[in-house]
């Protein structure tokens, strides 16, 4: 099987409860979840479909194994995440006619297909289930240094960097980011979506200090996304989550917190 189908969705929590829906076209019983749009990012996908099938905008947590099935003679992929519901009503539709809160135990019982109870499965090791997540965000493209006469800071992101923030400003909301901080460097700022972003030259190239800038990102609260630069992010990541992670232009990394420490650091191309 060739050409494989992408599709994208999540377990969406509210409390110890999670969500499964009803799709009277095929008479089962599983997690939102829906194809991806051309050139659409899983993440913003899987946000998509949840409030699509569900009427429920939620916040993403930590991603969960993908599930792999053929599809009328294609092989299908569905990326899925935990979520949680955070506001919304389900009304329903043609395409999805119930929706059910269940514990976990009931949800086993209820689902039709094994890889959505081994997803379940994932979710329930993956303690625990609600996490903080700190979202660091290289710059997108801006062209070559070396070609810049101006000064380095005030270099805007070129073609391709304004594409990577475009993909960025559907993909960073799925998070519902209370903070957006950033290097002052242009290329930086223009990367983030538009928001109240405060600037920090501790983030900079040259203003950046492993003790300081650690320390600074730290005492963030709440879901925060942070830009910053090729040179600052590996040895921050590897400060904040114990891992040292190489980031291309435009890409980042989540690092999942609870109670003051990182359970999780995912790495995502744009």
């Amino acid at each position: 099987m060739t050409d494989s189908i992408r599709a994208a969705g999540a377990v969406v929590r509210r409390g110890d409860l999670v969500a499964l829906v009803h799709r009277p076209a095929y008479d089962d019983w599983s997690f939102p979840k829906g194809k991806l749009r051309k050139d659409e990012h899983p993440i913003a996908g899987a946000v998509r479909e949840v409030r699509e099938e569900t009427g429920l905008t939620v916040a993403l947590g930590r991603s969960l194994p993908p599930a792999h099935y053929p599809h009328k003679g294609r092989l299908k992929r569905v990326d899925y995440w935990t979520a949680r519901a955070v506001s919304g009503r389900f009304v329903p539709g043609p395409e999805v006619d119930e929706l059910v809160w269940l514990p976990v135990e009931e949800a086993y019982a209820r689902l039709t297909y094994a890889w959505d109870v081994r997803l379940l499965r994932a979710l329930t090791a993956a303690a625990p289930p609600e996490t903080t997540p700190l979202i660091l965000v290289r710059h997108g493209s801006a062209g070559s240094r070396q070609e810049w006469t101006g000064d380095d800071d005030l270099r805007p992101l070129d073609e391709e960097g304004q594409a990577q923030a475009r993909t960025l400003a559907t993909v960073l909301p799925a998070y519902l980011p209370a903070t957006l901080l950033s290097s002052p460097s242009r290329r930086c700022v223009q990367t983030l979506p538009d928001g109240d972003i405060r600037l920090d030259p501790l983030l900079s190239e040259p203003g950046y200090d492993p003790a300081r800038t650690a320390e600074l990102v730290r005492r963030l609260d709440g879901p925060a996304v942070v830009c910053s630069h090729g040179k600052v992010l590996p040895p921050l990541i590897a400060e904040l989550g114990g891992v040292r992670l190489h980031l291309r232009k435009g890409a980042f990394a989540v690092v999942h917190r609870a109670d003051g420490k990182v359970v999780g650091v995912e790495r995502y191309p744009v």
